[in-house]
């Protein structure tokens, strides 16, 4: 792990923690049950707050695995990824807020975003 890694792991932490003070200011101050833009404004900011937190986990995952031999790509592996879980949850945040939230609807997303990542993994 050389010093880039180390300064992209710290800037995405940081920028994790600035998107969970937003998320904590936009729900207190907002009401997402009677506003659509609060509501959808909540969802994004907790699907950056949770993509931007789980990267640099992912990361380490991977480092971790390889031995501690950083290759290269994979901070974009681990980005795509912590964008899709990202994703993935503003996308449940959002079909629970209007009331269209089912498990298997929840399921199938979550299928889905799982065969999407082995479809672009596997590309290799």
């Amino acid at each position: 792990m050389n010093r880039a890694d180390r300064l992209a792991g710290i800037v995405s932490f940081g920028l994790g923690a600035i998107a969970w003070i937003g998320l904590a200011i936009v729900m207190l101050a907002l009401d997402p049950r009677g506003d659509a833009v609060a509501l959808v404004a909540g969802a994004v900011l907790l699907g950056a707050a949770i993509g931007l937190t789980v990267a640099p986990l992912l990361w380490l995952i991977t480092f971790n695995r390889a031995r501690g031999i950083a290759y290269r790509g994979d901070w974009w592996r681990a980005s795509r990824r912590a964008a899709l879980v990202g994703f993935v949850a503003a996308v449940l945040v959002i079909l629970r807020g209007q009331g269209a939230f089912s498990l298997p609807l929840a399921a199938f997303i979550v299928v889905l975003a799982v065969l999407a990542e082995l479809a672009m993994s596997l590309r290799r």
